[in-house]
């Protein structure tokens, strides 16, 4: 007859290595009892916490609507405008500096195009 092994499995390649301390207030830690209780476990026992939450906290599919939207292409496109607007309202001042009674309508027609384009992308971006 052959022997069995006694103690711990070995995990081989699959030995956790990285520790995760927590710490729980009270009404947390009134919670974290009450779910131990629902599964029958006796929280106080050595080994029973840590499978506990490594299993309610891995086996859940995580969920992609909570996580944070792409905004790195909106934020170029927006810093790129802004840009531009800054480079047409130097451009007014400038040559209201040097004649005041000039006319600027192309100028303005120009910054409100660009407002127009960064309000479009805004809303096309916040629909998606």
């Amino acid at each position: 007859m052959e022997q069995r092994k006694r103690g711990r499995k070995r995990l081989g390649k699959s030995k956790r290595c990285h520790n995760v301390m927590l710490r729980f207030n009270d009404g947390e830690y009134d919670r974290l009892r009450a779910i131990c209780e629902s599964h029958h476990l006796d929280i106080t026992e050595r080994g029973v916490l840590s499978p506990l939450l490594r299993r309610l906290a891995l086996d859940r599919e995580s969920e992609e609507k909570d996580g944070l939207p792409d905004t790195s292409d909106l934020a170029y496109r927006i810093n790129r405008i802004g840009n531009n607007i800054n480079q047409l309202v130097k451009l007014a001042h400038h040559k209201n500096l040097r004649s005041p009674n000039s006319n600027l309508e192309p100028e303005i027609k120009k910054s409100n195009e660009l407002l127009y384009t960064l309000i479009e992308i805004t809303m096309e971006k916040q629909s998606q």
